[in-house]
């Protein structure tokens, strides 16, 4: 395929029509050379269609097969990593063309560099430790997201199973599961997607519900306490690639951290064990205290 092709192949949109005379111009031949080179895409296979009239031209369908990527030995080899890498993320949105995209792209390549990427799986692995997901939703999340729909679901919490209807805001991986922040009543709750079930979208819309980058860059308006943490050098360490306390300064910690989240930030604190103390508020010291005597009590 000569590069005129491909090019037309990219600048095809299923938004947009155009006229053999308009590609001609674009690509400085003559109507009858784009005809030839559009007739041969419909050939291969490329899903294009034609509306006649005065108002006709080119189109292409929604759900077209885009042209393969033009990729360097060690950008296939990345490529091909990232797909992986992917494959190992559970109720990954779309998730079901990976495997179909893994087995295609591997397909397509060279022999010697599939002969690589052999080798190669043999070195490199991704170690995930991810929830169990008793449904696939994430993709039904994001549409309702992008749409600004409300979902109603049943959520599985610590306080047991219940209904509940919100406005999602989007979703985000981190550290083995999927977060979904929603808009439920006045406040933005986070929900884990491996404990919900049964989720349908509503009719309901509401303009007003931000993206997940708007919230991400929006500021609490809770009101906080500071929370002072001393930590031990190895503790600082450990400290230092945790998004929550890697703003430490030499071996303490200072934030403000919301009243309703010191049952969250008490038990995260109990997984350093000896390498933190807290230094103040006293509620904080309290809430470890009592996870810390809950959990001696079992051995007592």
């Amino acid at each position: 395929m000569n590069g005129r092709k491909l090019a037309i192949m990219r600048l095809m949109d299923s938004r947009k029509k155009f006229t053999a005379r308009e590609l001609a111009e674009r690509f400085g031949v003559s109507v009858r050379t784009i005809q030839r080179d559009l007739d041969a895409l419909q050939e291969m296979g490329f899903p294009l269609y034609t509306e006649v009239g005065v108002n006709g031209g080119y189109r292409v369908l929604p759900n077209r097969i885009l042209p393969p990527l033009q990729l360097t030995q060690n950008e296939a080899l990345g490529l091909f990593l990232m797909i992986e890498y992917l494959q190992q993320v559970p109720d990954f949105p779309y998730g079901s063309m990976r495997e179909h995209l893994a087995e295609q792209y591997f397909s397509s390549l060279p022999q010697d560099v599939q002969d690589l990427i052999v080798r190669m799986r043999e070195h490199v692995t991704f170690v995930q430790h991810p929830g169990e997901h008793a449904e696939m939703l994430t993709t039904e999340i994001l549409h309702a997201a992008v749409d600004k729909r409300e979902i109603e679901f049943t959520y599985h919490s610590r306080k047991g199973r219940k209904e509940t209807q919100a406005y999602p805001i989007g979703i985000y991986y981190e550290n083995g599961f999927w977060y979904m922040p929603a808009r439920h009543k006045e406040h933005v709750l986070l929900y884990r997607v491996d404990r919900m079930q049964q989720l349908s979208v509503l009719d309901s819309i509401d303009e007003s519900i931000p993206s997940l980058q708007a919230w991400f860059k929006s500021d609490d308006n809770r009101e906080g306490v500071e929370v002072v943490l001393q930590f031990t050098e190895f503790g600082t360490r450990l400290a230092h690639s945790d998004v929550l306390f890697q703003s430490i300064q030499g071996h303490e910690w200072r934030g403000l951290v919301p009243l309703e989240e010191f049952p969250f930030t008490a038990r995260k604190l109990l997984a350093y064990g000896p390498e933190v103390k807290v230094v103040s508020p006293e509620p904080l010291q309290q809430a470890v205290r009592e996870m810390l005597e809950k959990s001696w009590s079992q051995y007592s």
